[in-house]
């Protein structure tokens, strides 16, 4: 796997359920403010087919056969968990990694459905979830450390 670059962003799929919404727009705002971090959207909330519920199934497997990583807010969930647990399914049928990220705030849990299939599970924190996208689409292991600083009196 090669490393994330301008030229070549890593391809991330969020879990919508046609429409941004607020933890769908806040991951997107975590992205953009990673300093050297370069991703490509692939999810695409915007673009409900019209038809039938296999014409909604078809394009949610397009839009997830061109990403490299599945992130999945959990509060999704709550809202259409049938929606949110095909996404999560078909992510894995295609062998893409799922990042499922535990509900904002920390005032629910993660849904079982969401959790047993996650390969990685992360709090709302910037650092934490460009951290494991890195590790999970190309298996970058990042070598930050967290620095304290402090004054001798």
């Amino acid at each position: 796997m090669s490393s994330v670059t301008q030229a070549n962003p890593v391809r991330v799929y969020v879990a919508h359920l046609w429409a941004e919404d607020d933890d769908y727009l806040r991951v997107f705002e975590y992205l953009e403010s990673a300093d050297k971090f370069y991703y490509a959207n692939r999810s695409a909330p915007d673009r409900l087919p019209e038809g039938d519920k296999e014409a909604v199934r078809q394009e949610y497997r397009r839009q997830i056969a061109e990403a490299e990583v599945v992130v999945v807010p959990s509060a999704l969930h709550r809202r259409n968990a049938e929606l949110v647990d095909f996404q999560v399914n078909c992510a894995k049928a295609f062998d893409k990694p799922v990042l499922a990220m535990e509900p904002f705030g920390g005032r629910e849990t993660l849904p079982p459905s969401v959790q047993g299939l996650a390969d990685e599970i992360v709090l709302w924190d910037q650092r934490q979830l460009v951290d494991a996208i890195k590790r999970q689409a190309r298996h970058e292991e990042t070598t930050r450390f967290d620095t304290i600083e402090f004054t001798l009196d």
